[in-house]
């Protein structure tokens, strides 16, 4: 019994050693604050809702200038080749 806590006493150790080393390294790269990284984030989050509601609106009206008085047709995602199914609507060709 002594030497199964002995053992585990060591391996404790060890380990502590081990995740020291680890933290220790990794120490100075750690941000002080996550508040930029968050901000940065959230920036981009909205940058790419904008970005994707001003292509939607010129490819709308790219298409009205082509077709006046008819209905818009959705657009393909830009950024994702796989299938997809749309709901109460027309399906497009495949991406090509």
């Amino acid at each position: 019994m002594a030497s199964y806590l002995w053992r585990k006493y060591a391996d404790s150790i060890y380990s502590k050693w081990e995740r020291t080393l680890l933290w220790d390294m990794l120490e100075p790269y750690r941000p002080k604050s996550f508040t930029p990284l968050v901000t940065i984030y959230i920036a981009a989050f909205y940058a790419g809702v904008i970005g994707a509601a001003i292509s939607e609106q010129l490819y709308k009206e790219k298409y009205w200038e082509d077709h006046p008085g008819k209905a818009v047709p959705l657009m393909k995602p830009k950024f994702y080749g796989g299938t997809w199914k749309v709901h109460k609507g027309d399906v497009l060709p495949p991406n090509r």
